[in-house]
């Protein structure tokens, strides 16, 4: 009986409200606006799915454009921030200071000599390191500009003098011309007995290509006042009074590369000049000329030198934090090279002077 009355009681409930199964279920969360009129709601609470025959917006080329954007905008940070983050990491482990600690600098004199900005700041950097006790210069070139080689000469004499830090030579393969003339201004010059060192003397050379405008049929213009203003063009040959003014400015260099080298080797002119004559000798045949100190090759200056400046065992050794080349220097700002070329150069047709081996 009890169980007769629940029963009726169930069906007087549902008498009132209607059938149950008909009765809407309140959609959870709201259905979305493109829902057709009349179709089921989703499941309350499955995820929305896009309803049959509907297609997801369309994106503009702009639209992915701007993300493309966005995306690289965050990559080249990201790789700025991997490049300070590298040099930082470079300075604080000793590339490019001794912080206290007793060192031996090392600085790389390789190939060519273009520019003498590089390897002042080196020297005037580790002149000033008190953790650095002295300088070994790594030399392998066969020299390069009057100038440049001039240049690096002059403050390796003032890091020795006002600095008082000692600075010496060692010569790799080449030590030529305007390298020579650099590792002169050192206390003492080591090379190994089959290294090339010497060729005191100037060369001065340019490119005539005047038969090749003749033969493209180009004619070259050239107004200017003073006779000796357009001297060494380079699309006609010399006058002879062309010839002796720049054989005087060459004399003039000579001159100075004999003298510097006397004064860095200590001796005189008339030592010097005998061995001026732009050839070579290897290590073994310049030490009894007194053109080098010492036969013996890296090691061997870097052990002696260290030694002589009260460091005991292996030395420390620091040297310059690397130069970046290519897109991350270029992302981070720092690219020192020219890479897209300078288009000043094309106005460079001026005779060059060189301390150069060739």
């Amino acid at each position: 009986m009890r169980g007769e009355k629940q029963l009726r009681r169930v069906w007087a409930r549902a008498a009132t409200l209607g059938d149950m199964s008909e009765q809407p279920r309140p959609p959870y969360p709201p259905q979305p606006p493109y829902a057709q009129p009349g179709a089921p709601a989703p499941y309350p609470y499955a995820p929305y799915a896009y309803p049959y025959g509907y297609a997801a917006p369309r994106r503009s080329a702009g639209f992915w454009v701007a993300i493309a954007l966005g995306i690289a905008a965050v990559v080249i940070g990201l790789v700025s921030l991997f490049g300070y983050f590298v040099t930082t990491v470079a300075t604080v482990s000793g590339q490019d200071g001794s912080f206290g600690q007793p060192s031996i600098a090392v600085i790389d004199i390789n190939g060519v000599i273009t520019d003498s900005d590089k390897i002042d700041r080196q020297l005037e950097r580790f002149g000033k390191d008190d953790g650095v006790k002295a300088i070994v210069l790594h030399i392998d070139s066969p020299g390069g500009g009057a100038a440049a080689s001039q240049e690096v000469y002059h403050e390796v004499l003032r890091v020795r003098n006002e600095l008082h830090k000692p600075v010496v030579a060692s010569v790799e393969s080449v030590g030529a011309s305007g390298a020579y003339y650099i590792a002169s201004a050192c206390d003492k010059i080591y090379a190994n007995q089959a290294s090339v060192v010497g060729s005191i003397g100037v060369i001065m050379e340019w490119t005539n290509y005047g038969d090749l405008l003749r033969w493209a049929k180009l004619k070259p213009v050239n107004l200017h006042d003073g006779a000796l203003k357009d001297a060494g063009d380079p699309t006609r040959e010399m006058t002879p009074q062309e010839q002796a003014y720049f054989q005087g400015l060459i004399d003039n260099m000579y001159a100075q590369f004999i003298h510097d080298v006397a004064v860095g080797r200590h001796t005189t002119p008339e030592k010097i000049q005998p061995l001026a004559t732009g050839q070579v000798w290897t290590g073994q045949e310049a030490q009894p000329l007194g053109l080098i100190d010492v036969e013996g090759g890296y090691r061997q200056a870097l052990l002696d030198t260290a030694k002589s400046v009260g460091i005991k065992g292996e030395p420390h050794v620091i040297r310059p934090a690397k130069e970046r080349h290519g897109l991350l220097a270029l992302l981070t700002g720092d690219e020192t090279t020219d890479l897209f070329g300078n288009p000043s150069n094309f106005l460079n047709q001026a005779p060059g002077f060189y301390f150069l081996w060739k």
